[in-house]
């Protein structure tokens, strides 16, 4: 299976669980892999054959800042689902880092991989 990887989208928000994170921004990382069929896309040179991944960074980064999650947890599985439903891939891998969120390591991140139903 093909796969359309989108790394490193550094988006801010509100995210956390303690009160003092409720009330600033914080970034996250968040990296993508998505599986499709790349086929139709490499023969007919066309966007609309295509995973549109601007489109699809773009919705993601929306989704994040609305939804002012507690945990990052709740963020990977609800842009996994977004992207299945809205982009019409048949599997996607969804990378959410919280840099700093642990003084000792560089980041801290949450790995999950959903597949279309």
């Amino acid at each position: 299976m093909d796969r359309v990887v989108i790394e490193g989208l550094e988006i801010t928000c509100v995210i956390g669980a303690w009160e003092w994170e409720r009330h600033i921004t914080q970034k996250l990382v968040v990296d993508l892999a998505m599986g499709t069929d790349i086929a139709a896309a490499a023969a007919s040179d066309a966007l609309s054959d295509a995973v549109n991944y601007a489109a699809v960074a773009e919705r993601v980064e929306a989704f994040v800042v609305e939804t002012e999650a507690v945990l990052i947890e709740r963020l990977a599985e609800g842009i996994a689902q977004l992207v299945l439903a809205e982009f019409g891939v048949s599997r996607v891998s969804v990378r959410v880092a919280k840099p700093g969120a642990v003084r000792a390591a560089s980041t801290v991140a949450i790995e999950i991989e959903r597949q279309a139903g």
